[in-house]
């Protein structure tokens, strides 16, 4: 997965984000040793103290945690990683009703066009 960094949001919050995500989706397993700072900023382009601060929030967020020699660590809490799971998800489909709601679509017509997008199936 990419780091996807746009202009019109501060870094720092994209960052946490999109590692965030990379925990959910386990691209970043519970117990992985995370890279050290330096290599993660390069490998996003960004500036170290930017990729820091997103860091030192995640930990104060509980999913990563750090051994003073050994580096940071995602969590192996999978009630975290799960509850964390479900707060983006559920924010990403809070704005899209909300974009939707913008297009003029009512609750029904939204629910119509996702059973028709899965094929009909609700499952």
């Amino acid at each position: 997965m990419s780091w996807d960094l746009s202009s019109d949001r501060p870094i720092y919050a994209q960052l946490l984000e999109q590692i965030e995500l990379k925990i959910c989706s386990g691209i970043y397993p519970p117990g992985f040793k995370m890279p050290s700072v330096r290599d993660l900023a390069q490998e996003a382009s960004v500036n170290p103290n930017t990729m820091q601060r997103a860091l030192s929030a995640l930990e104060d967020t509980g999913l990563l945690y750090s051994h003073r020699t050994s580096g940071r660590f995602v969590t192996d809490d999978a009630d975290l990683i799960k509850n964390t799971r479900t707060r983006l998800a559920q924010k990403h489909i809070k704005e899209f009703l909300k974009k939707m709601s913008e297009l003029g679509f009512n609750k029904g017509e939204i629910l119509e066009i996702l059973i028709n997008l899965s094929g009909g199936n609700t499952k």
